[in-house]
């Protein structure tokens, strides 16, 4: 493949499909990613991630040529950074690989050419590497294209939302906007609406905030009803019969890496404003470890009623339904709480979305609700409603499954 069309920084969650889609528009696309059995797995025609449709996506992509992936980058028109960023201590984002990705193709840019940050970043981010940009090439000062557009896409069905979702783009200038638009036009039928960056990063941050704020008022009501003794998915069913009230379902904490992170981002630059961004986040961290103590209490009764351990399954490790991915996953945190205080009980590891993990020993989910005394459901995966419990059976339903 020579001269490739789009650079794509990051093959990732976001990254390669993306770069599988712009490929499908039979656009020449050079994908980096840093670890090598990545970089083999895609030039191979595979898929490192679970994602439908990805896997055809990428294999006609790079049957057809339109799609190869290298650890390093080459000269293109357009480069995309799709690349992670996570924390720091005390919560504090950290935007290395967004500038180590920067400079790994800042030899290579040239006038007019477009460069674009997808990745999840603080405010003014964009205008950071703008400025990193400018004074290790300072002859390009304003000569070239920089913007921020970030994803807004559902884990489990991202090949169908990138293209049909709306899209915020925000450029430095007018210019680098219009060129933005211009680039995404050619793969989304979603509406693009156009801005500044730094209300392209914000509104990222904001659409993520607002989740997690709303389940944390979920989370909140569960902690009280448990208390109250009163159902809580009754309760919330019930309020949303009102025409103006939409209350989300509780779970056993947020994970991803998007509404578990993203408000981070606004407290740690805006600590004393943002106090209901910041206590969601307490809560619904809160709301985990108040789930390990659930189960923890729940051993011990079952221990004392019965006067042996009992067997436990946690049903679930995915951050959300029927998905493979873990990460900053609640229940995933749980079952290493658990398993902390375990104490010679037999424990059965549930998650049918992915075939092995290098810590937890998982097993098959109806053999794991047969066997064990104690079912603890973490993670509302379509399998487990269709599950015949016993009445003999503990279930601690901490996602709505007996609900469903």
């Amino acid at each position: 493949m020579n001269n490739p069309e789009v650079v794509m920084i990051g093959l990732g969650y976001i990254g390669l499909p993306t770069a599988a889609l712009i490929a499908q528009n039979k656009t020449h696309v050079h994908g980096v990613d840093i670890n090598p059995k990545v970089v083999e797995t895609i030039n191979a025609g595979k898929i490192h991630i679970v994602e439908p449709e990805l896997d055809i996506a990428v294999a006609t992509a790079v049957k057809e040529g339109y799609l190869k992936a290298a650890t390093t980058p080459v000269e293109a028109n357009t480069y995309l950074i799709v690349v992670p960023t996570p924390f720091k201590a005390k919560n504090e984002p950290d935007i290395s690989f967004v500038e180590a990705a920067t400079r790994a193709i800042l030899p290579l840019l040239k006038q007019d050419d477009l460069y674009i940050i997808e990745s999840t970043s603080p405010i003014g981010t964009t205008e950071k590497m703008m400025d990193l940009i400018y004074s290790e090439r300072p002859e390009l000062t304003n000569k070239i294209n920089i913007a921020y557009c970030p994803e807004r896409v559902l884990p489990g069905n991202v090949m169908y939302e990138l293209v049909h979702n709306d899209r915020v783009i925000g450029g430095v200038n007018e210019k680098a906007t219009q060129k933005a638009l211009a680039f995404y036009r050619q793969f989304i039928k979603g509406d693009l609406h156009e801005t500044n960056a730094r209300t392209a990063e914000m509104c990222k941050l904001v659409e993520n905030s607002s989740r997690d704020v709303q389940i944390a008022f979920a989370n909140e009501l569960s902690l009280i009803c448990d208390k109250a003794d009163i159902n809580v998915w009754e309760l919330i069913k019930l309020a949303n019969k009102h025409p103006r009230v939409n209350i989300l379902q509780p779970g056993c904490g947020v994970g991803g890496h998007c509404i578990a992170v993203d408000p981070y981002f606004i407290v740690a630059d805006y600590p004393a404003e943002s106090q209901i961004i910041g206590k969601a986040r307490e809560i619904n961290n809160y709301k985990s470890f108040w789930c390990a103590e659930k189960v923890q209490t729940a051993k011990l009764q079952f221990e004392l009623k019965h006067g042996r351990k009992p067997s436990i399954a946690l049903m679930g490790l995915a951050f959300k339904p029927n998905i493979d991915d873990l990460r900053e996953s609640p229940a995933k945190y749980i079952a290493q709480k658990v398993l902390q205080n375990a104490n010679n009980e037999a424990y059965f590891i549930v998650e049918p979305n992915i075939e092995s993990h290098k810590v937890f020993k998982l097993t098959n989910y109806q053999t794991a609700a047969q066997e064990a005394d104690i079912i603890v459901f973490l993670v509302a995966h379509k399998e487990f409603s269709t599950l015949q419990l016993s009445n003999d059976k503990v279930v601690l339903d901490f996602c709505g499954v007996l609900n469903k």
